[in-house]
């Protein structure tokens, strides 16, 4: 695929290093020379200096032969404008990123679509998103929907006490009659592998498993986890994701936001009905006891600043705040903010990259999910008559070593894949892939 990216900033560049490791021909525009350089070498792609408004610019790197035309440079007016004059010089799909949340209503949104823009993407309101569901979902550390919440995603880290410590996966499922969850990958010191019948389960390993509905509560139930209800939430930080998430939930629960900018507090306080916002600092450990922290229910760290989101939830663990989430930028940090026991983090570069990864399959993809805790990946397909996997049973279709198909939803029914199971034309399918499977997996679903 012809991909064009506007902007070097972390958005862009983690694009793409990701996309270009998928054989796509990368090019990317950016004003700013040193941040171009520093891309090129750590990435093989073609870099362009100059600014994606100019007609100009955008005929000289070819546009009317590119598939993909990505827009997410800091500047949304920059976006808007390159995105529109790249589909009407010619690009086949283009993608935009925003800042307001206006732009994602119906009518306004139709403007858009009017322009040309295929899609809009605004990263801080999926992190908020996945931040809500992790609140509803607090015993996983990631937690993903397919087909309408009929097959799920569940991650999350095994504990010293879990009934499945150094249990083989055979051991794990012998007494189970009816499966209704398969585990499709552990993640270990820092290498993911797809475990089979013989591979032990261990303390701090972080397990993805697919499962349907009835399925999610018997694993938990198996795994030794087990989900609270959060009625008091603290966030730290008055970020566009802390608004997201406190609009959505001060109905249902008693939210306070910490934010250490007056007039930015005092913005805030005008925004909310039932959130409470507090100025001061997050970083001073009395300023959360006397706020309360000790009685939280969860606690979610949205600041800009990585160390401080990771360390203050360090702090609302040790006072004794059963779950908490910490916004980290830097992708060099999440293993470590994992392995000293912070219960979630999000990545906005991660989260952005899951929407806009599906527009680069020639297969029919629904859903792609980058994951936070693995440089693995989860995708629904949609299941092409004629596809090599409906030729016979899964053990007999030669699937890669390094992807495993977890579970199948077939109409109003959603069932766990197994050797046996046989997968049908227009069937969705979930799939754990390591990066090594990515574009192997396609093929069979076509």
């Amino acid at each position: 695929m012809n991909i064009i990216i506007v902007g070097a900033g972390e958005v862009g560049t983690h694009l793409a290093t990701m996309l270009a490791k998928e054989y796509h021909d990368v090019t990317v525009i950016d004003p700013d020379p040193e941040m171009l350089s520093k891309l090129a070498s750590t990435a093989d792609v073609v870099t362009y200096q100059g600014s994606a408004t100019s007609i100009n610019i955008l005929k000289e790197v070819n546009i009317r032969k590119v598939d993909l035309f990505i827009a997410v440079a800091h500047s949304e007016e920059t976006n808007i404008v390159s995105a529109t004059l790249a589909k009407r010089l010619g690009a086949k799909k283009v993608i935009a990123r925003i800042d307001k949340n206006e732009y994602l209503q119906p009518n306004n949104k139709e403007i858009f679509l009017n322009l040309g823009i295929d899609s809009l993407i605004y990263p801080e309101r999926l992190a908020a998103r996945e931040v809500i569901t992790l609140l509803g979902q607090t015993s996983s550390t990631e937690f993903v929907d397919f087909s309408g919440g009929k097959l799920s995603l569940v991650v999350f880290r095994l504990e010293e006490d879990s009934p499945v410590v150094d249990y083989t996966l055979l051991q794990a499922t012998q007494n189970i009659q009816n499966l209704d969850y398969r585990a499709v990958a552990i993640a270990r010191e820092g290498e993911t592998l797809i475990p089979r019948g013989n591979d032990q389960f261990k303390v701090n390993d972080m397990v993805y498993v697919i499962a349907n509905q009835l399925g999610i509560k018997n694993m938990l139930e198996h795994s030794g986890k087990k989900n609270i209800d959060v009625n008091n939430l603290m966030v730290l930080g008055g970020s566009r994701i802390a608004v997201h998430i406190a609009n959505e939930l001060e109905k249902t629960m008693n939210v306070k936001i910490i934010e250490v900018d007056r007039e930015r507090s005092q913005e805030l306080a005008g925004q909310f009905k039932n959130a409470l916002v507090i100025n001061g600092d997050g970083r001073n450990t009395d300023l959360l006891i006397e706020e309360g922290l000790p009685y939280m229910d969860a606690f979610v760290a949205v600041t800009g600043n990585s160390e401080t989101n990771i360390l203050s939830c360090i702090v609302a663990k040790r006072m004794g705040v059963k779950k908490t989430i910490a916004e980290i930028e830097n992708i060099n940090y999440i293993r470590l903010a994992e392995s000293i026991g912070v219960d979630t983090v999000i990545n906005k570069k991660l989260i952005t990259a899951s929407r806009i990864f599906r527009y680069t399959m020639s297969t029919d993809v629904s859903t792609i999910k980058c994951l936070t805790g693995s440089d693995a990946e989860v995708l629904e397909f949609i299941v092409k008559p004629g596809a090599s996997v409906t030729k016979g049973r899964l053990k007999d279709v030669s699937f890669p070593k390094d992807a495993i198909i977890g579970g199948v939803v077939r109409g109003d029914k959603a069932f766990i894949a197994k050797g046996d199971s046989e997968i049908k034309p227009y069937d969705r399918v979930v799939v754990f892939a390591l990066p090594s499977a990515i574009n192997k997996v396609g093929k069979f679903f076509n």
